[in-house]
């Protein structure tokens, strides 16, 4: 559920009237930060608690409390004197005193090597307007801990600094990498441009504050949500059942696509796997494919109108000699079909076929410049936030789903819940990882999972999957490439039938 800071508020009030202690919350929200924490930090170092005098510094205090037992060197920059702040708050510094060593500047003192992660415990969403001096103060200290030590800072609930209804950041609000969300996502969170300042959104569930009217027409897609669409595999499966994807893909000096694309739906659980390709690219592909792409050359894409396939991928690498068969293919076939890249540009290009294809089952997976290219004929729609132009989109196009990339892609179809993705980060930003996802989600479409419900898988894993990259290899986000991704979708399968945040 997606909620405002009046409606969490309203929320926790009842669960105090019937008897909760905001000691109980304060220690469930805690230990669910610690979690947090140890998934996206599995090497431990230097934890540096940045605190205000309210409850969200308790919260950090508990998951300090939690992370300790783990080998973490807790470090902690106090906005005012221990005896200024909240009671509960101010208990649990007590009680790690001698565990947690009170500094300065922590841009100065000397952390030792290994990872530094900085806690926000400045402000909840209570906060309105901008923040008093002495916590600007460490906020600022905090951003520069983030840019100067690359520290991993992580908010909780909403990072200080952002408002927690419209996701407007005042100055110097906290930058995070991760947002661990307790309870209910604030809308703020999921505002555009509030992405800068939010970065992973990691919901943190607490049991007491589970049932609070909120928006209903919109969800965040976490394991919670998408492990029920995932489809569980029967003992006696084959792999006619499991798939067949068919992938319009590849052209010279492209070829790397069509490759991404094929890994993705492998690795996403395609039955089989079939490239077609035009017979001059044949033999400059077949031998760099995985062994287990079939790769069907051909002198007309129109073949492909008479194969047997499940779902088909079309655009990666495809380039526009062979247009007019492209156009064809999307305004006729009568499957699931997945539309990316060049075959997009084929669309913006002619909007008639737009309005066939929009009849027929198809996910549309446009970044921000091909979503530009398919608005073009219409700028009233200039100035809409990212949720609105996906929901006025599909509004006209029954048989659509829209998939938006960017930071918080966003998904929508006709008469379902608008969806906002969670996973990924900043290392993302390289060429391929669209190629991948095309590959992935026409795994799961042939395997029947709806088209809605594929987009939110094929984006949640994907971002898994990068993250997954980075801790187990104990890499730097900067290295990853979409081949890596395609490598941890194996991964971020198991994490997501796990329920990993």
């Amino acid at each position: 559920m997606i909620t405002t800071c009046q409606q969490m508020q309203q929320c926790e009030e009842a669960a105090f009237a019937r008897g909760i202690s905001a000691a109980e919350l304060m220690d469930e929200a805690g230990r669910g930060i610690a979690a947090v924490v140890r998934q996206f930090a599995p090497r431990t170092g230097s934890l540096v608690l940045f605190l205000g005098k309210g409850n969200n510094a308790g919260d950090a205090l508990v998951a300090a409390r939690e992370l300790l037992t783990d080998g973490w060197k807790v470090h902690a920059r106090l906005c005012c004197e221990p005896a200024a702040m909240k009671e509960l708050p101010r208990r649990h510094l007590q009680a790690l005193s001698g565990h947690v060593r009170i500094i300065e500047d922590a841009i100065e003192f000397d952390f030792p090597p290994g990872p530094i992660v900085s806690l926000d415990g400045l402000l909840g969403i209570g906060a309105q307007g901008p923040m008093k001096l002495e916590l600007e103060l460490l906020a600022r200290e905090m951003n520069a801990l983030r840019s100067l030590r690359h520290a991993v800072t992580i908010a909780m609930d909403i990072p200080s600094g952002l408002n927690g209804d419209r996701g407007k950041a005042c100055e110097n609000a906290v930058v995070a990498d991760i947002t661990a969300v307790v309870a209910q996502i604030k809308a703020g969170l999921l505002a555009d441009g509030a992405d800068q300042h939010v970065g992973r959104i990691a919901l943190v569930p607490l049991r007491e504050l589970s049932s609070v009217q909120g928006d209903a027409q919109a969800a965040v897609l976490t394991p919670r949500l998408l492990r029920s669409w995932l489809p569980r595999r029967a003992n006696d499966m084959h792999k006619g059942d499991a798939g067949r994807v068919g992938i319009l893909a590849g052209s010279p000096g492209f070829l790397g696509a069509a490759e991404l694309c094929c890994r993705g739906a492998i690795r996403a659980g395609a039955g089989l796997v079939t490239l077609i390709v035009r017979e001059e690219v044949y033999p400059l592909i077949a031998a760099r494919l995985p062994a287990e792409v079939m790769v069907q050359p051909v002198k007309d894409y129109r073949e492909a109108l008479d194969m047997d396939f499940d779902a088909l991928a079309i655009g990666p690498g495809l380039g526009f000699a062979h247009e007019p068969q492209i156009l064809e293919i999307l305004s006729r076939l009568d499957l699931p079909v997945i539309v990316d890249a060049d075959a997009l540009t084929m669309i913006s290009r002619h909007p008639e076929v737009m309005n066939e294809a929009a009849k027929l089952p198809r996910l549309m997976t446009p970044h921000p410049g091909e979503m530009a290219r398919l608005l073009r004929h219409y700028p009233s729609w200039n100035g809409m936030s990212r949720r609105l132009l996906v929901e006025s989109y599909i509004s006209r196009s029954p048989g659509l789903t829209l998939l938006l990339k960017g930071t918080r892609t966003v998904i929508g179809t006709h008469r379902e819940t608008t969806l906002f993705n969670s996973t990924g980060h900043p290392g993302m930003a390289s060429g391929g990882m669209g190629d991948v996802l095309t590959g992935v989600c026409a795994a799961f479409a042939a395997q029947h999972v709806p088209l809605h419900q594929t987009a939110g898988l094929g984006a949640w894993l994907c971002g898994r999957a990068a993250e997954r990259h980075l801790t187990l290899y104990h890499s730097a986000a900067e290295s990853l490439g979409a081949s890596d991704v395609t490598a941890h979708l194996g991964h971020a399968l198991q994490d997501l039938k796990e329920g990993a945040f």
